[in-house]
């Protein structure tokens, strides 16, 4: 184990890599009773075309998450009685990069860990199991199309990209679950629940020597290869499409307008424009600026407006909507803001405030230690260290954020999704 010291988040972390690859990160708590252990693979929803033993595979969108459901079923029940025995909370999500399973508790950590590290690491799924998940997955899946949130979204991402995976939802469709099998799901494991293609990420009252050692009993001692992915062909900076439209139960029109941004490098370059972007929201959009304030006075959106910035693999893009009387009226005023911001400059005071907001958020997002994990293991995997970003998030500038909306938020870059009340 190595450990270093963080003198302006006041923290500690130790780390280490075990000879199978697997990386070790322990944030350390010591004043606390509860503790929390993350255990994540590099393979989300976006992982649906890779190579395994030399041979390239094409797999059923949804995948990732199915797989994230069956590992909590065993042969003698579910993981998740055995953590309640235990005094745990257990949970797992899967994002378009990234499947995570958790647990917290404030007795039996060891114990909970072993839980953890023995049913991700050992799969076991039957075709009766499999059959009987596609239902509840189905279930899920029908659910969000009548959900206008997730419509609004789904229709600006298929606008967005062209071939990007990003395009696909994480779940999948009915039809593309229903081409899973329990061997779809034991290759998927194969390539990617590898020692080498995960962190684990363990925050509280905790020791750092036994983590390890806890692991490297439990988990296998050979690594696996490094998997090679294809997210598809390059994309043009311009969207696939302008706009899509729906209609829907909804008592006002929707909208989400997407902006198609340069992919981002890796590293702390990275990291860095995750930060570079979310000023660019705030200045553009967020509440206290005054494109929100004369949108909202003016009555053309209620304080649904909002928005954020996110990096895929190969992907990154700004969103911006809500409900409005006008919304391809809302989506001109914002390209027309951001123009203004880029060309004229953003108010140095105002960006200023923006800076100590976006700074003090981001310390007391390390109160969570959900929101501490995540960005840990993002990190490792993107090639950062997360809790380095008090020094990257000295070296933005207002310049930095004004070149950002010049380049990004651009009329030829954006596609807008729409929902229309039924008459």
């Amino acid at each position: 184990m190595t450990g270093a010291f963080y003198p302006r988040l006041g923290e500690k972390v130790s780390r280490a890599r075990l000879d199978s690859g697997l990386e070790i990160i322990v944030v350390q708590k010591p004043y606390h009773a509860r503790s929390y252990a993350f255990f994540a693979a590099r393979y989300g929803g976006m992982d649906m075309r890779f190579r395994l033993n030399g041979q390239w595979l094409d797999t059923p969108a949804g995948v990732a998450h199915y797989l994230e459901h069956k590992l909590f079923d065993k042969e003698k029940g579910s993981v998740t009685q055995i953590f309640a025995r235990n005094g745990a909370s257990d949970n797992a999500f899967t994002s378009s990069a990234v499947t995570a399973y958790y647990f917290t508790a404030t007795e039996k950590f060891y114990e909970n860990l072993r839980t953890l590290l023995r049913f991700v690491s050992e799969p076991y799924f039957t075709q009766e199991g499999v059959d009987k998940e596609r239902g509840i997955i189905a279930q899920e899946i029908r659910e969000t199309e009548d959900d206008p949130d997730w419509q609004v979204y789904a229709g600006m991402m298929e606008c967005l990209y062209k071939d990007s995976p990003a395009r696909v939802p994480v779940a999948g469709s009915v039809e593309s679950i229903g081409r899973i099998t329990p061997q779809v799901l034991y290759d998927c494991h194969r390539a990617f629940y590898t020692p080498s293609n995960m962190v684990l990420v363990c925050v509280g009252n905790v020791e750092a020597e036994r983590i390890a050692e806890e692991a490297e009993a439990i988990l296998p001692q050979e690594g696996g290869s490094a998997v090679e992915r294809d997210y598809g062909q390059e994309e043009s900076p311009i969207p696939n499409r302008a706009e899509t439209e729906l209609t829907m139960e909804v008592s006002m029109p929707m909208f989400l307008t997407g902006f198609k941004c340069v992919p981002a490098g890796r590293g702390e370059a990275m990291l860095r424009e995750s930060i570079i972007g979310d000023l660019a929201c705030d200045a553009l959009f967020g509440e206290s600026s005054p494109l929100y304030t004369r949108l909202y006075e003016e009555g053309a959106v209620n304080g649904s407006l909002g928005g954020n910035f996110d990096m895929l693999p190969g992907a990154s893009y700004i969103y911006v909507g809500g409900d409005a009387r006008d919304p391809r009226r809302v989506s001109e005023e914002i390209v027309r803001q951001a123009g203004r911001l880029g060309g004229e400059g953003i108010d140095g005071d105002f960006f200023r405030q923006l800076r100590r907001a976006a700074y003090g958020g981001m310390l007391r997002s390390l109160n969570s230690f959900e929101n501490i994990a995540i960005s840990m293991a993002e990190g490792y995997f993107q090639g950062f260290d997360y809790y380095r970003f008090p020094e990257i998030f000295d070296s933005v500038t207002k310049e930095d954020v004004e070149a950002f909306l010049r380049l990004n938020v651009t009329e030829e870059r954006s596609a807008i999704s729409l929902i229309h009340p039924k008459q």
